[in-house]
């Protein structure tokens, strides 16, 4: 077969290719550039959005948004793997025809790109889905006339998460540039995954605390009931009246911690308190059914202390009012009135003072060489909660006054 020669006058007559003229090659750099930067500005704003502690689906909305604008792309997607189904659920996306977020699936084997990325940790781009041959194409992305897409590993400390996917209809090609933000949007998705993954770890935990503390303080409380309840029968059948006494004064000692016990069971806050209401139920047991005695309650709301402060305080304004109730008007003849205030002095100081209208006490009384219970009780307590107390005492009655710190001092 012969040679085909074209002769100069041929390739003069020949029509000659029309070339449209392109972007220079400068202005590519510099779009290219513009959208470098962008995108290097977008993981900042998601490393502020995952800081916020957003709730979670609004995270993966925000989080699908701003990679689809950094990447230039219409279409985004967070991708939930499902391990008893080894599927990829649509968590989150943007883009997408209504019904496709929260409800389609995509395989997560290894001949799916998202698969494939989730099980290997490599990026996956398919620049050409019409001429894939490495991995099938979801239906999801035929569905949408997708022509690219790129997917990497969403991976936190523990098992990944899912996949993070950009999709694009129109041509071009993502580049290694774009994985590198990609999978920098992932990872600052994966690490904000992973940290509420903790926190709800966490909170769980914590109910299941709170959970058992209540339990274990509402037996508690039972229990001391239980204990009250045989103390007050063998108190009504004892035939010895000072025997009976001592009984009852120890039956309302237990209530009076079966009380702060009750609200540990009950209260929300079961680190605390609220003294000024407990202070109040611990009051009317003591004076009980007590016919004679009037009680004046007067407390600031809210006065949160610790539970193990919360007892003893309780514990002496029992001995207190119970001393009061017995000796401001012993004959009955005329009603004994009892004042309680409960007060915050200062800042870390608390007052709770317990005054009658008795005949006041003896001339020589010393609180420190006390014989009786009762008052050795409340001189033990205010000396392990770090506090002081006072009295004044005269012919219109006495007054106890307890100063102490709200909150253990650690010398």
């Amino acid at each position: 077969m012969g040679s085909f020669d074209m002769s100069p006058s041929d390739s003069a007559d020949r029509p000659k290719q029309i070339v449209e003229p392109g972007p220079k090659v400068s202005d590519l750099t510099s779009r290219a550039l513009q959208q470098r930067i962008r995108q290097q500005e977008i993981l900042a704003e998601l490393g502020v959005v995952a800081l916020q502690g957003r709730p979670f689906l609004e995270l993966l909305n925000e989080t699908v948004r701003l990679t689809a604008e950094g990447m230039n792309a219409e279409f985004c997607k967070v991708l939930e793997y499902l391990p008893k189904d080894n599927r990829l659920l649509v968590r989150a996306g943007v883009g997408w025809h209504e019904g496709i977020v929260g409800k389609a699936t995509v395989g997560a084997d290894l001949e799916s790109p998202s698969g494939f990325a989730l099980h290997t940790g490599k990026p996956v781009i398919s620049n050409h889905l019409e001429n894939e041959q490495r991995f099938r194409t979801p239906e999801v992305l035929v569905e949408h006339g997708i022509r690219r897409a790129m997917n990497v590993i969403l991976q936190g400390d523990g098992a990944p998460y899912g996949v993070l996917e950009v999709d694009s209809r129109s041509e071009g090609e993502f580049s290694q540039n774009d994985i590198a933000f990609l999978q920098g949007a992932a990872n600052i998705l994966g690490m904000a995954i992973e940290r509420q993954r903790h926190e709800r770890r966490l909170k769980d935990a914590l109910d299941r605390h709170q959970v058992l503390l209540k339990e274990i303080t509402h037996r508690v409380k039972n229990s001391l009931q239980v204990v009250t309840g045989m103390l007050y029968l063998q108190a009504s059948a004892s035939s010895d009246d000072l025997l009976a006494g001592h009984l009852a004064e120890a039956s309302s000692r237990i209530s009076a911690i079966g009380r702060a016990y009750e609200r540990l069971a009950f209260d929300e806050n079961v680190e605390a308190i609220a003294l000024d209401a407990y202070l109040r139920d611990v009051c009317g047991d003591a004076i009980g059914a007590s016919s004679h005695c009037q009680l004046d309650y007067s407390a600031e709301s809210r006065l949160l202390v610790d539970a193990d402060r919360a007892i003893p305080i309780a514990l002496i304004a029992n001995e207190l009012i119970t001393n009061a109730a017995k000796h401001a008007s012993p004959d009955e003849s005329s009603p004994a009135c009892l004042g309680v205030s409960l007060a915050k002095k200062t800042d870390s100081t608390i007052s709770l003072s317990v005054s009658d209208n008795g005949p006041g006490l003896p001339a020589d009384f010393d609180m420190s060489k006390s014989k009786g219970l009762g008052m050795r009780v409340v001189m033990a307590l205010t000396k392990q909660l770090g506090g002081t107390i006072t009295f004044q005492s005269g012919e219109n009655g006495t007054e106890f006054i307890l100063l102490i710190p709200s909150t253990p001092r650690h010398d």
